[in-house]
């Protein structure tokens, strides 16, 4: 054997793979040899990711893949598994209801916000977590939780506080997981939301009982109903959000995915008006107060805000009807201490 033979299987052998290029390979070995992952794979996949054991180019590659093959509901859910092994919330935090809010909004005010307030102020413990800033022209949660004094907590500590004082606490992604806020915050770099988004939205960090996601794209509605499902939720409701955020559009029928005691249904809740209303002009704060303040009366953001309320009203008492969840988030919100914000 010649000396440039031995040199060529010494390189050879010296040339490990790095581990995670396998799941690289299996989502981007062309159209007839790539396949989505197993739940085992993407709960694996994830954890590296979490854990820092993957190289940047190699996370760019994985979250676009994905994207342009779109996650089944196994990869999310075994991607969601991965990040709650992660987490650290201490487990004698409860909350009746998970809310997350991942999108934010460009046409219309965040009315759910008040949603969320109202279910809260009903006497259930609402824990809502998202991200901000991710995508440009858009009013986040958290920029209104901050001007309407809502609590807001960085720490479990101080979420822990929040809830038993006023049933209500919004946290960061941030503080909840750095390193998945950070993935959220490569949107900007990819050009592309990636699943980092979807996933976010299944991740209960509370394990509630009940948990409650707006998506925006149709298909995503079973998507997630089967992946929380495969993650055992007792109780998730995922529906066409307005602007992808928990928030029923009063002029059109709101179908909602259901799980419920690991049965899956749907339930539609008639639209509230015979005529579309037009979006308005421009979105200012100074209207959510007047609104919550009655120095002002728009049919469609009350109506946004009542039947909101009323989905998840009936998701945590489950056994009422649509209208009786209807007339008591009216009555919620006709006795709001209107001089609250």
């Amino acid at each position: 054997m010649s000396n440039d033979v031995r040199i060529h299987d010494n390189i050879r052998q010296s040339a490990e793979e790095h581990p995670f290029a396998q799941y690289v390979r299996i989502l981007g070995k062309g159209k007839k040899g790539s396949r989505s992952f197993t739940y085992e794979e993407a709960l694996d996949a994830m954890t590296m990711v979490l854990n820092g054991e993957v190289e940047d180019i190699q996370i760019g590659a994985f979250l676009m893949l994905i994207r342009v093959k779109e996650e089944t509901s196994e990869e999310l859910a075994g991607f969601v598994r991965a990040v709650k092994n992660a987490l650290a919330a201490p487990a004698h935090i409860n909350a009746d209801i998970d809310w997350s809010s991942y999108a934010g909004k460009r046409r219309h005010l965040p009315w759910f916000v008040y949603s969320a307030y109202l279910v809260a102020s009903m006497g259930y413990r609402v824990f809502m977590h998202g991200v901000s800033g991710h995508t440009n022209n858009r009013i986040y949660t958290e920029t209104i939780i901050d001007k309407l004094g809502l609590a807001k907590a960085e720490n479990w500590s101080k979420c822990e506080s929040a809830l038993n004082e006023g049933n209500f606490c919004y946290m960061p992604l941030q503080a909840i997981s750095p390193r998945l806020a950070d993935l959220i915050d490569l949107r900007n770099t990819l050009g592309l939301r990636s699943p980092v988004h979807s996933l976010s939205r299944l991740i209960n960090p509370l394990d509630s009982e009940h948990v409650i996601q707006g998506v925006f794209h149709p298909p995503y509605l079973p998507l997630h109903q089967e992946a929380a499902q495969l993650l055992d939720y007792s109780s998730c409701i995922t529906l066409k959000g307005e602007g992808g955020e928990i928030e029923r559009n009063p002029d059109n029928d709101c179908t909602t995915f259901n799980l419920l005691n690991g049965e899956l249904n749907q339930e539609t809740w008639p639209k509230l008006f015979g005529k579309r209303h037009v979006k308005p002009s421009e979105l200012s704060f100074e209207d959510m107060v007047s609104l919550w303040r009655g120095k002002t009366d728009d049919e469609y953001s009350v109506a946004a805000v009542v039947s909101t309320a009323a989905i998840a009203l009936k998701q945590i008492e489950k056994d009422i009807s649509q209208e009786k969840a209807l007339e008591k988030a009216q009555k919620a919100w006709d006795d709001r201490e209107k001089d609250r914000f």
